[in-house]
């Protein structure tokens, strides 16, 4: 068979990819379906034809796979923010650890690793503890909105739809947050709406209203309420911050972030506090964390123990060592490991983490960790440190080769890698594998209802008669 851009084929979905897109084959020829999961037999119209492979979309559902659910949200199918609420979630599980297995092995040509089951999230639901809204002057409507009069689309405040970045669903309600998360965003609807000041358009770039972030701490059930806007405008932020505070008690903390950029991020050239406290606290097993408004933090707090508790298991620390960690953030990962550390040093190039992870220390009554600021390629060999053991928790681009090269010169007897990408993480096993054995690998579900995976990598360096000349990283 010709595959042809517009053709109607008869699939049937034998895998999922990594980007949860469902995998079928015509006479060998690689065809991805989105919203389509194995088993599923469907008609597919094909929209785009490459050398290599095709992607078509589902136009009728012959017979569903066994292994899909029925999802709990509205939104499912359209939103980009969770695109597995169909699939069952033990599926997921297995799924996402395919995704590890086969970047290891197709990506880093490595093969007989140990990757173990994923470990589960122990909520699927309202799991979330900070979600991110914007703001649109172009409402995106859901299919049985279109045609209907009295549907606003000059309005939303919601989330992404799948493969668009301009308009905005109009979100009512995110099964991903906590139940008061839905409540607080509906209050913030209605008084943007009532307020006469437009929202911003990410084309034309102008009007105020931008994001709504909302954090909250499971620990101490507190809320910060994060609203970003396009410039300074007290006399319609304040009473926003006043209706929020005195209608839900566990609102302590009201920010107001403001930014002229044009680019698409929820992060203010400067902030002002419009009410209650600048901070709230969290905890992650039993250490406290003060959290801004800008700051990073785990956004599923039970699964981010789950993380750090692996990764405290494979750096198989006795007291008495020396640890070096690669993108320590606002140190988490080195507050855990510090009772059985000799001492930890973290490399971040955010100066606001750095005094972030400093705080945390502080108040987590914990002397044996430092910090240093700087690039990572260049405070890496500044430092000059020999460490006993290596944690490298990089962001999802991975790690620079130059940086992959300072480690091999390094050369620590363990290395712990923290992974929130299988491919960046395959790519890096690579460049190291003549080096060092992988001993394990645990994955780790931090995202219900996507297809995004965590992955702890426990990796020993080889005696030096078995280490090959491997050329230059």
């Amino acid at each position: 068979m010709i595959v042809k851009r517009g053709q109607l084929v008869e699939l049937k979905i034998s895998d999922i990819a990594f980007g949860g897109k469902g995998v079928a084959r015509i006479n060998g020829l690689a065809v991805f379906v989105d919203q389509a999961v194995p088993l599923d037999l469907i008609i597919a119209r094909i929209i785009k034809k490459k050398k290599n492979h095709a992607e078509a979309r589902v136009v009728e559902m012959v017979e569903p796979s066994p292994f899909r659910s029925e999802p709990l949200c509205i939104y499912s199918g359209f939103c980009g923010g969770c695109k597995w609420q169909f699939l069952e979630y033990d599926r997921q599980l297995i799924y996402k650890r395919q995704h590890v297995i086969d970047s290891i092995e197709h990506i880093g040509l490595i093969t007989g690793v140990s990757v173990h089951s994923t470990l589960p999230s122990e909520q699927i639901f309202g799991y979330r503890n900070k979600m991110e809204f914007s703001c649109s002057d172009q409402r995106w409507l859901l299919p049985d909105e279109l045609g209907k009069e009295g549907v606003s689309r000059d309005f939303a405040l919601g989330l992404h739809p799948s493969g668009s970045f301009h308009k905005i669903i109009d979100t009512k309600v995110c099964h991903l947050q906590p139940k008061l998360g839905n409540q607080i965003l509906e209050t913030v609807r209605t008084y943007m709406k009532d307020s006469g000041a437009p929202p911003y358009g990410v084309r034309s770039h102008v009007g105020f209203w931008r994001y709504l972030m909302l954090r909250h701490s499971k620990a101490f059930d507190q809320w910060m309420v994060n609203i970003i806007t396009a410039k300074e405008d007290w006399a319609k932020t304040k009473p926003l911050a006043d209706l929020l505070m005195n209608t839900y008690p566990s609102i302590i903390s009201v920010i107001n972030n403001i930014t002229s950029r044009k680019a698409g991020v929820a992060i203010g050239e400067y902030e002002i506090l419009l009410a209650g406290e600048s901070t709230i606290k969290d905890k992650i097993g039993p250490f406290e964390f003060e959290i801004s408004a800008n700051s990073f933090f785990q956004t599923n707090s039970l699964s981010a123990e789950r993380l750090f508790e692996t990764v405290k298991d494979y750096a198989e620390l006795t007291g008495r060592e020396t640890v070096l960690d690669l993108y320590s953030g606002t140190g988490a990962i080195a507050i855990f490991l510090a009772d059985t550390a000799k001492e930890v040093i973290g490399i971040e190039i955010s100066e606001g983490a750095v005094t972030d992870a400093k705080k945390n220390c502080h108040m987590n009554q914990i002397s044996n960790c430092r910090f240093i600021h700087g690039d990572m390629i260049n405070a890496l060999s500044d430092a000059a440190i020999t460490p006993d053991v290596m944690i490298i928790d990089p962001p999802r681009a991975g790690v620079h080769k130059k940086v992959i090269k300072q480690i091999m010169e390094i050369a620590p007897p363990r290395i712990v890698y923290v992974s929130c990408n299988p491919a960046t993480l395959a790519r890096d096993l690579c460049m190291i594998k003549e080096q060092y054995r992988i001993l394990d690998v645990q994955p780790v579900d931090m995202f219900p209802h996507t297809y995004h995976v965590e992955a702890v990598v426990k990796l020993e360096r080889k005696p030096k008669s078995l280490i090959l000349c491997h050329g230059q990283i």
